[in-house]
């Protein structure tokens, strides 16, 4: 785990009350650049800390892989909300907070006594970030305000699942839960945005992020090709629609990506591969011409890279040409880049022998660099300290405790 300076957001303290993946993705990415994320969790704790998998000799089973791998650099404090004195208490830590961070329903907080209106009187810089299926009616009112949602939602409706899969009648469900991690993304995007218009102005706001328009978002190729020409783009396999070549060919051994459009690649593609007769071919002397003649160029590579094993190919286009082997798991443990990038990290794993290890940040900064800094919290082990905080006397957090607000 990384033992550096402290990062950019140290000094951010944010209110985490989401749940799953979307939210706690968000606030994660926040955590792992210096804030100070307190995750309020009830008694039976977030869904996910009882998903699998656990590691084989964890007799304990505090939390598995899905929660550890989005609540890493994280408190948690468990307060009961259905208790006006828990909601108390909430509110006076949201009183003191930067940021709060939640993913529920329409409606939900507000019935709770926690929308976003009545928090602003307590504290006017507060940033309110809300992670919902179809938004909030704050910013614009969707036909489908209150409907639930979940990643493959998100994926379908967003129209990443209509670009994706084999071919035009195989719409495929993208491998991660992109239908949670992109809006997790552009929430912690604004929730920073937010923060430095506090710095500016001292007034905070209400962030809004839906998971479908940030799925859109993601797609915005669709968007311009159909304003721009009425195409109703499909599923086109692993080619790309306009730049050939640009996509996934077969190995002796697995599957490797090229991507050589441009004249200088292909040139450099042609030479590697033994086939310089390509460029002096009249049908593909432009990359327009190579796009209309697909099949012609996609089985000239493949005819090369399915008699070489991926390692071969390696050998053979590495930094020549853009170009990498299909990664399974094993193969991204075993590449030095990662380790190199401080991109597996190994964590404490309560219950189990040995470390586990987690993904680390992408985000990487010379002078505040971030990183992974302690393990996922266990069910309320920071509930004492944050409270004491607040300067609730300890014979207060007593009387919370015995009557199961507080855990």
């Amino acid at each position: 785990m990384s033992t550096a300076s402290k990062g950019a957001l140290d000094g951010i303290r944010i209110i985490d009350l989401s749940r799953m993946l979307a939210g706690p993705f968000c606030s994660q990415i926040l955590a792992d650049q210096g804030a100070e994320v307190i995750k309020i969790e009830q008694f039976e704790g977030d869904n996910s800390r009882h998903l699998e998998p656990y590691r084989p000799d964890d007799n304990l089973r505090l939390f598995g892989g899905y929660f550890a791998s989005v609540n890493r650099n994280k408190k948690s404090v468990v307060i009961d909300l259905k208790k006006p004195e828990g909601l108390a208490v909430l509110r006076k830590l949201i009183a003191r907070a930067d940021v709060v961070v939640e993913n529920f329903r329409p409606g939900v907080m507000e019935r709770l006594g926690l929308g976003y209106e009545e928090l602003r009187e307590d504290n006017p810089a507060l940033v309110y970030a809300a992670i919902r299926g179809f938004g909030d009616p704050r910013t614009g009112k969707s036909p489908y305000m209150n409907w639930p949602a979940f990643d493959v939602v998100a994926q379908a409706m967003g129209g990443i699942m209509g670009i994706t899969g084999p071919d035009e009648n195989s719409p495929t469900k993208v491998g991660p839960g992109v239908g949670d991690l992109i809006p997790g993304v552009f929430a912690s995007v604004g929730i920073l945005s937010a923060l430095l218009h506090v710095k500016k102005t001292g007034q905070g706001q209400f962030v809004d992020v839906c998971m479908i328009d940030s799925v859109l978002a993601f797609c915005e190729r669709i968007v311009h090709q159909h304003s721009y020409i009425g195409a109703i783009p499909k599923p086109e396999g692993n080619q790309h629609p306009i730049l050939t070549p640009f996509g996934m060919f077969e190995a002796k051994d697995g599957h490797i990506t090229i991507g050589a459009p441009t004249d200088g690649f292909w040139e450099q593609l042609c030479k590697l591969i033994d086939r310089e007769d390509l460029l002096d071919d009249p049908k593909l002397k432009t990359q327009a011409l190579r796009a209309q003649n697909r099949p012609q160029v996609y089985g000239a590579v493949e005819q090369f890279t399915k008699r070489h094993t991926k390692q071969e190919l390696f050998e053979v286009f590495g930094g020549k040409i853009p170009f990498g082997p299909v990664y399974d798991v094993v193969d991204i443990f075993a590449d030095e880049h990662f380790k190199a990038r401080d991109m597996l990290v190994e964590v404490e794993q309560p219950g189990s022998a040995t470390p586990v290890t987690l993904v680390g940040t992408p985000i990487k900064m010379t002078e505040t660099p971030g990183g992974v800094h302690s393990r996922p919290p266990l069910l309320g082990e920071h509930t004492e300290e944050i409270l004491s905080g607040l300067g609730l006397e300890p014979s207060t957090l007593a009387d919370l405790r015995s009557k199961n607000v507080i855990g």
